[in-house]
């Protein structure tokens, strides 16, 4: 059973890799045709939450009383998982190339490696090291470093998106005790679009669309078309997916799964909108891949040595105790 939750999280992870990564071919018409991608990101989380609104409510069983116990952790997704991050890419869009940018949002796995190295004072296996290591340079190859100047504020707000993607998987392992997920994604694009409007009304994030006919998928379709696609798939499917990948593998694989996204990106964009991946590129796919293998393979801590503990004035072993609350 925990070989088949394990596959089944595999394949939910890769599957919000590859809705994510294809969003980007989805909204290409929106932002070519006049969009801003302040406003292409509102229209599309706004979609999401709309479409994940009644599911949430029955999810809650329509009592939305867990909701407002919850209530700091569903602010946190929404302002910083959702919200933040994407109002720190687009800033940080402004002052450095896109490149670099992906590049640091995207060392979001490697920083909650570090992260619980520091907190647990324990180093992680070297499989994970390696790992970490192999995910960068395919990272470098499949993004590239780029060039361009490299603005202090810019590489700040990159920082920023790469911790709120740290942020979103370090609440998706731990708010399942208080939310149902989808109840929790609902909530959080609700939240992350209040505060995207209140960005754009302050003229902070520019906000322009244009309604007019798009270039789709080698046709033509109303403007209406890829943002319902980039809305339902790339944006409520991708975060119920991921989230679900999150519960099944923890927070440190699904991270890593989440390297695809750059991956499938290329993929489709290739199949889709015929923009060829060069040999780096592809080499830069196969070492996220190995990545993500060698995190796999990290070995279960092992479990504490039994110990004695008294039941009844007895000291018993510590397996027999836990077999007596079962």
């Amino acid at each position: 059973m925990r070989a088949s939750r394990g596959l089944i999280g595999i394949a939910l992870g890769l599957a919000a890799g590859l809705a994510f990564g294809a969003g980007g071919v989805f909204v290409k018409p929106l932002l070519e045709s006049g969009w801003s991608p302040g406003a292409a990101v509102l229209a599309r989380i706004t979609v999401a939450a709309l479409l994940l609104a009644v599911p949430g409510l029955i999810a809650l069983r329509f009592d939305l009383r867990p909701l407002w116990r919850a209530k700091w952790t569903v602010l946190v997704y929404g302002l910083v998982a959702v919200a933040g991050v994407q109002f720190a890419f687009y800033a940080s869009l402004e002052r450095i190339p896109v490149s670099m940018t992906l590049l640091i949002e995207y060392l979001a796995p490697i920083a909650l490696v570090l992260f619980a190295w520091v907190r647990t004072r324990r180093m992680p296996q070297r499989i994970v090291l390696a790992g970490s290591v192999l995910a960068i340079a395919g990272l470098v190859l499949v993004i590239g470093p780029g060039g361009g100047s490299l603005d202090p504020l810019g590489l700040l707000f990159a920082a920023v998106a790469m911790i709120g993607v740290c942020v979103y998987y370090a609440i998706g392992e731990r708010a399942a005790e208080q939310l149902p997920p989808v109840a929790l994604i609902a909530a959080g694009f609700v939240v992350g679009a209040i505060a995207l409007a209140l960005t754009g009304l302050v003229g902070l994030l520019p906000m322009e669309a244009t309604l007019t006919d798009v270039p789709f998928l080698g046709g033509t379709a109303p403007w209406w078309v890829p943002l319902l696609t980039v809305g339902a798939v790339s944006t409520a499917f991708a975060y119920v997916a991921g989230l679900a990948a999150i519960r099944m593998l923890g927070s440190r694989l699904a991270a890593f799964l989440g390297l695809s996204e750059v991956v499938f990106a290329g993929i489709v964009g290739w199949i889709l909108i015929g923009e060829a991946l060069g040999p780096l590129q592809i080499l830069g796919g196969l070492l996220i891949l190995g990545g993500i293998i060698c995190v796999r393979m990290e070995r279960p801590a092992p479990e504490p040595a039994g110990v004695a503990v008294e039941l009844g004035g007895e000291p018993v072993p510590a397996s027999a105790a836990s077999a007596d609350r079962r």
